[in-house]
C-alpha cells in the first residue's frame, strides 16, 4: 500500500514537472507595424544656413535636412519625384534699399552660382547644373527635360538641359528677372521683371522673345488659371495682383491686397477658383476669388513669407517664412494656420513633390 502510494507520488510529481518545462511564455502585446513611408514630401531652401529641410507631408514632421550649396532659392520637384533642383547663387543679399554701388562692394563668387540637382531617394546632390549668373528661381518644362531660369543681376534667363547639362540659351528679359513660370499648355514661359515692372514671354522651344505685359510695380511671381485663360502677376511694391487676359496679352484688372500686403509669391488652386498670395512683410497669406477678384481670406502666418506651395491633395498650403525660420501649414478649408514646422535659417522657397 505505501508502495504504491511512493509510484503515485512520483509520477504525478513527474507529470507536474514536466507540463511545467513543457509551456512556452505567452506572447506579449504584438508590435505595432511601422508606419507606411510618406506619400509626399516638401523641400524647403533655408537661404542663410544653405541646407535643404525635408518634410513628412503626410503628418508635417521634418525627416532631415542636407546641404545643398550657397544661398538656395528657387526649388522645384521633378513630376516623378526623384529629383529635387534648388537655385543656387554666389551673388551677396543686397535688399532693394541697398544702392547698386553698396552691392558691388560686397563682391560675388560665380564659381557658387547653379542649379543644383538633388536624389530624393540618397538625399544627396548628385551634380549642380549651371545656370547662368545669379540663378534666383526657374521652373521646368513640362517633360522635365530643360530648366529657365532667371539671372536676377544679368536681366537674362537661361534655358539649360538637363541631361547634358548645357545652357541652349540666354535671352534678355526685364530688368532683375526673378519670377518663372511655365504657362499651362507648356509652350511658353513667363518670367516677371521687377525693376521694369513687366512681364517677359518667351517660347519655351526657341527660347524667342514673344513679348512683354507691363504690370504693376515690381512683380514677383506669376501664376496661371488651370485652363491657361488668365495670368495673374503678384506686384510687391504696388501691394497688388494684376490680371492679365493670355489671348491678347493685355492686363484686364487689378485686386487690391490688404493694407500692407507686399506680395511675393502667388499660387491658383488645382481647380482654378482661387488664387493664394504670399504678402511678405505684411506677414499673411490671402486668398482671392477668382470669379469676382476680391480677397475673401487672409491669415497670419509667420514672418515674411515668401515661397508659398499646395500639398498634393490641395487641402493645405506651406508658408516659408524668411525671418521666422519657420514654415507655416494652413487648412484651406478653414484657412487656419494649423501647424508651424521648424526650418533652417532663413527659409525662402518651398516645394511639394511626391515620394520617389
Amino acid at each position: 500500500m505505501r508502495h504504491d502510494r511512493i509510484i503515485h507520488g512520483v509520477v504525478t510529481l513527474g507529470a507536474m514537472l514536466g507540463t511545467g518545462c513543457s509551456e512556452k511564455p505567452k506572447p506579449g502585446p504584438a508590435a505595432p507595424p511601422p508606419p507606411p513611408p510618406p506619400s509626399a514630401y516638401a523641400y524647403v531652401t533655408n537661404e542663410d544656413s544653405h541646407d535643404l529641410t525635408i518634410i513628412n507631408a503626410d503628418n508635417d514632421s521634418v525627416i532631415g535636412s542636407i546641404p545643398v550649396g550657397t544661398r538656395p532659392r528657387g526649388v522645384k520637384v521633378s513630376r516623378d519625384g526623384k529629383f529635387v533642383f534648388v537655385a543656387l547663387t554666389g551673388s551677396p543679399k543686397c535688399p532693394p534699399a541697398m544702392s547698386d554701388e553698396q552691392c558691388e562692394k560686397l563682391g560675388s563668387d560665380k564659381t557658387k552660382d547653379g542649379v543644383a540637382v538633388v536624389d530624393a531617394s540618397s538625399r544627396t546632390v548628385s551634380r549642380v547644373l549651371p545656370g547662368g549668373s545669379d540663378p534666383e528661381t526657374f521652373t521646368l518644362s513640362a517633360d522635365d527635360s530643360k530648366l529657365y531660369v532667371s539671372n536676377e543681376d544679368a536681366g537674362m534667363a537661361s534655358i539649360v538641359d538637363v541631361a547634358t547639362g548645357k545652357v541652349l540659351a540666354t535671352v534678355p528679359t526685364g530688368k532683375e528677372p526673378e519670377g518663372v513660370t511655365l504657362a499651362p499648355d507648356g509652350k511658353s514661359v513667363w518670367v516677371s521683371g521687377e525693376t521694369n515692372h513687366d512681364i517677359t514671354i518667351l517660347d519655351a522651344e526657341s527660347g524667342k522673345r514673344l513679348g512683354q505685359v507691363s504690370v504693376g510695380l515690381r512683380p514677383r511671381s506669376v501664376a496661371f488659371l488651370p485652363d491657361g485663360s488668365k495670368a495673374y502677376s503678384a506686384n510687391e511694391a504696388g501691394g497688388t495682383v494684376s490680371v492679365i487676359d493670355v489671348a491678347t496679352r493685355k492686363v484686364t484688372g487689378t485686386i487690391t491686397l490688404p493694407e500692407g500686403s507686399k506680395p511675393m509669391t502667388i499660387l491658383a488652386a488645382a481647380d482654378g477658383q482661387r488664387l493664394y498670395v504670399s504678402n511678405g512683410r505684411g506677414g499673411t497669406v490671402s486668398a482671392i476669388d477668382v470669379a469676382t477678384n476680391q480677397v475673401t481670406q487672409s491669415v497670419a502666418v509667420g514672418k515674411r513669407p515668401w515661397g508659398i506651395a499646395l500639398s498634393k491633395d490641395g487641402g493645405k498650403l506651406y508658408s516659408a517664412n524668411g525671418p521666422s525660420n519657420d514654415v507655416s501649414v494652413i487648412d484651406l478649408a478653414t484657412f487656419t494656420v494649423v501647424k508651424t514646422i521648424p526650418a533652417g535659417k532663413v527659409p525662402w522657397g518651398v516645394a511639394v513633390g511626391s515620394a520617389p
